[in-house]
């Protein structure tokens, strides 16, 4: 699918490399972004097999006696309380979360690549041991080693997508990730929805156990692709880096970006200590926009829906193949609000895409916690047909609105932002954050729902009204930018961002012209308000 290249001035002042759409890149990014399709996978299975009595009976035997027994005094809300059951899904996080400084390492000293395909070996060891699991450590061990794969996978797998995109559609093939992570939970709930139905009760080890599919994929995937240029050019591979510079471009003449390339691999190259150059005054901007998006991003309560999406629906009384069905509707909707942000991210830009998300993401929260907080008491779970459907359909309008937003803009957005000599452990720090948040969250949710009730809808859309708030004034505009003059043409001219940038070497002040003052990155209050 090669289309015309083009270099000349962009529509944002600077100058656009030339490019064509290659199918080498189509077909890497392609292979790279099943990380996502795993990463997805397991988020939306750990949810159904967790609804399996059979599961439960074997492994969690005091929350199964808490489901069947139907005179028990506790509430509807309550149900499955327990810290093991948590444990079972947050401790892949709390492993991601170790794992990816080790990842930002071999990302930067052994590439993208390998980087990739030792994830590939975590996700295969840690689907094998799951699904012959006998007892909880060996369940918990599976779930570590998981967990380790999801750390190298996301720390190599963004960065991976943003390096070997043409600038134009970076966006677009950098949400592949996010696509294949709605694909994976989509998957996933299907899966549960039939093998639930097994009798034996061994339908959750085959739950369990087909992560070997998307697993098996990403490791002939690392297998199969290139480095990126970037990478190769770091690691001081400079006559290769050019040659899949030129093969992934589809053009010779690409001397203008490879020795932009290797500007910003001399930089990368002085800094010893990325982390601590990380901390550095120039680099905090970047810095904060990439944890405060990590952090926003757990506490819109996606994760939480899609983890507990049928416990969810089991507690305000759906039934089970019910709640299973009503998961399967959401991990659809989910996918086709994904490929809309495809489409739209580097045409409408990230910031209004978030924008407009955060507006229907809290309205929707905000009916729902109160339709829950009229029907459903401690002890009545009578939802009602037509409130039922309702209940799902506001679900599915928050989740449409996350998927085309927060889900995949969390990732692209840190992954094109941190200059060269600090990606690796800027992305590191992304992938922390999001793991450490994400394990709070998986953590603590089903207790949260038992003492907040429904107001757990409501404490996740007062998050959304200040991330809201927060995109609004602080994050820049980044569509179109070629990743190596973010600096230049970013945050040098962001109306708040620019403060932090006086004295970066080999960036001149930003005086010129009508972006003086940065207006155009991002709202400014002192002259809109």
């Amino acid at each position: 699918m090669p289309a015309g290249g083009f270099a000349g001035p962009t529509g944002n002042g600077g100058t656009e490399f030339e490019a064509k759409i290659t199918p080498i890149v189509i077909i890497s990014c392609i292979m790279a972004a099943t990380g996502g399709l795993m990463f997805g996978y397991d988020v939306g299975v750990s949810g159904g097999v967790t609804s399996m009595a059979p599961f439960l009976k074997k492994f969690f035997p005091v929350v199964y006696r808490k489901t069947q027994d139907k005179t028990a005094d506790s509430s509807n809300y309550c149900k499955y309380d327990n810290q093991g059951l948590q444990m079972f899904t947050s401790s892949l996080y709390l492993a991601a979360l170790i794992a990816t400084f080790f990842a930002s390492y071999t990302t930067r000293k052994l590439g993208r690549r390998l980087t990739m395909l030792i994830a590939g070996f975590f996700f295969l060891i840690g689907t094998a041991l799951n699904a012959a699991a006998q007892d909880l450590a060996m369940l918990i061990i599976g779930r570590i080693l998981l967990g380790c794969g999801v750390g190298f996978a996301n720390q190599a797998v963004p960065l991976f997508l943003s390096e070997m995109a043409p600038t134009r559609i970076r966006g677009g093939l950098n949400i592949l990730f996010q696509l294949n992570v709605t694909l994976g939970i989509l998957f996933a709930n299907l899966i549960n929805y039939g093998t639930e139905k097994i009798e034996g009760g061994w339908g959750w080890r085959l739950s369990l156990g087909l992560a070997g599919i998307p697993a098996g994929l990403l490791t002939v995937g690392a297998l199969l692709v290139v480095d990126t240029p970037n990478s190769l050019i770091e690691r001081g591979h400079l006559e290769e880096g050019k040659a899949v510079l030129k093969r992934i471009r589809g053009t010779d003449n690409v001397e203008p970006e490879y020795l932009e390339l290797v500007e910003a691999s001399r930089i990368a190259k002085e800094v010893k200590h990325p982390f601590r150059n990380l901390l550095k005054r120039r680099n905090r901007p970047q810095l904060i926009i990439a944890a405060s998006l990590q952090i926003f991003q757990q506490f819109t309560g996606i994760n939480a829906i899609m983890f507990y999406a049928p416990v969810i629906f089991n507690t305000v009384g759906f039934g089970g193949d019910a709640s299973l069905y009503s998961a399967v509707i959401i991990g659809a909707v989910n996918v086709v609000s994904t490929l809309v942000s495809i489409y739209s991210v580097d045409k409408l830009g990230r910031r209004m895409l978030l924008l407009e998300a955060g507006a229907q993401m809290f309205l929707s929260q905000v009916v729902i916690a109160v339709i829950l907080g009229i029907k459903v008491t401690d002890h009545s779970e009578n939802l009602g047909k037509g409130y039922g459907i309702l209940v799902v359909v506001l679900v599915c309008t928050y989740v449409s609105a996350f998927a085309w937003s927060w889900g995949p803009l969390g990732w692209l957005i840190p992954s094109e932002t941190f200059p060269l000599e600090t990606r690796s452990a800027g992305q590191s720090v992304t992938v922390c954050m999001n793991m450490l948040f994400t394990f709070v969250i998986a953590q603590s949710f089903l207790s949260m729902l038992c003492h907040f009730k429904f107001g757990i809808f409501l404490f996740f859309s007062g998050w959304v009204f200040i991330m809201s708030f927060f995109v609004l004034f602080l994050l820049p505009e980044t569509k179109n930018i070629p990743i190596e003059e973010m600096t230049e043409r970013v945050w040098k001219k962001h109306w708040y961002w620019k403060r932090y940038m006086d004295g970066y070497e080999g960036v001149a002040a930003v005086t010129n012209g009508e972006n003086k003052n940065g207006h155009n990155k991002g709202f400014d209050p002192s002259s809109q308000l």
